[in-house]
């Protein structure tokens, strides 16, 4: 069928859509959104797009301004959606829906505001899953220096004795999760925490990996063990700015470790992490380059060759199994 089109083009990749289907299994669309609401659309058949607008309805809004939403169902016919609130420094929050987004639930406080005490412009970035069983919802994030003064010092990174005008280099790891029935959010040790979080609670009850100023330019992957915890995908920067290695970050005997993977070649390249029914653990990697045309826009974030890498002893240790990238003419 031909495309359905609604609304002049965009060329910011933050207005790609994102989809999910209702409980009657009706096609919902939400695109647009960068500190808007988006346009929200839902097919008026199941699990069919139709050959024109006349067959899509539209939904109610989800909230005054959204970016980076994600979208999950839950138990009881519920669907959550986590999300920023506004720019960078903005706030991050979820709402519930059990009526197929006709009414959309919020917390009474937002999960994070890092700039909300004093911390001038930081902000983070965020990537959540609910756990295996539905009621958690795991939420990992890393913390940058928004600097919107354009301070050149405070863009000065100590470990490599340099300043990243450019900003964007993203610090630490953190770890929270919210408890989906009661609303109380915790930390890795179950220790309550009061919302939002500003930067100073986060370092303090949060942060599960102090990096020392290496960086990332993204949040991590997360996948769940056999006992329903989560563990991390997460690139990080290496001996010098511009080597990387991808770490599993797992929490053993209490304290969480952080195992070496493999190489790569840029700081905002992404991964994907997942058990196996047999235990053993998959990755998948883009180890190398090339990088194809870094005065382009999108690959200036990275991109390469894509591994598949693979561990049957628990996260220890890890072996490539084979290389998956599409075969030439490349990534045509």
């Amino acid at each position: 069928p031909p495309p359905v089109v609604r609304g002049p083009p965009s060329n910011d990749h933050h207005h790609g859509p994102v989809i999910w289907p209702n409980d009657k299994g009706r096609i919902q669309v939400l695109a647009g959104c960068h500190k808007t609401p988006g346009l929200h659309l839902i097919s008026r058949e199941p699990s069919d797009i139709g050959h024109s607008i006349e067959d899509w309805t539209y939904g109610r809004w989800v909230a005054p301004s959204l970016s980076y939403p994600s979208f999950f169902r839950l138990p009881g016919d519920r669907v959550l959606v986590y999300y920023r609130t506004y720019g960078h420094p903005s706030s991050w929050t979820y709402r519930i829906t059990h009526n197929n987004g006709i009414t959309w639930n919020a917390p009474e406080h937002d999960v994070t505001d890092l700039d909300s005490a004093g911390a001038l412009d930081w902000s983070s970035y965020h990537t959540v899953q609910p756990g295996p069983e539905g009621r958690f919802l795991h939420v990992v994030f890393v913390a940058y220096d928004d600097n919107k003064a354009e301070d050149p010092e405070r863009f000065y990174n100590p470990r490599y004795q340099q300043y990243f005008l450019n900003g964007g280099q993203k610090y630490n790891l953190y770890y929270l999760r919210i408890d989906l029935e009661s609303g109380e959010v915790t930390n890795d040790m179950g220790e309550l925490l009061v919302t939002p979080i500003h930067r100073d609670q986060a370092d303090e009850a949060c942060r599960i990996w102090d990096t020392d100023w290496r960086y990332t330019n993204i949040p991590p992957a997360i996948a769940f063990d056999a006992k329903g915890e989560p563990v991390f995908l997460h690139i990080l920067s290496g001996k010098t700015f511009d080597s990387f290695t991808y770490y599993f970050v797992a929490k053993r005997n209490d304290e969480w470790v952080q195992i070496p993977i493999a190489p790569s070649n840029h700081s905002w390249n992404g991964g994907h992490l997942e058990r196996r029914p047999d235990g053993s653990w998959r990755a998948l990697l883009v180890v190398r380059g090339p990088v194809l045309d870094p005065q382009q826009r999108m690959d200036q974030h990275g991109g390469g060759r894509i591994e598949e890498w693979v561990s049957n002893d628990d996260g220890h240790t890890w072996s490539p199994v084979r290389d998956i990238t599409p075969d030439s003419p490349l990534y045509e």
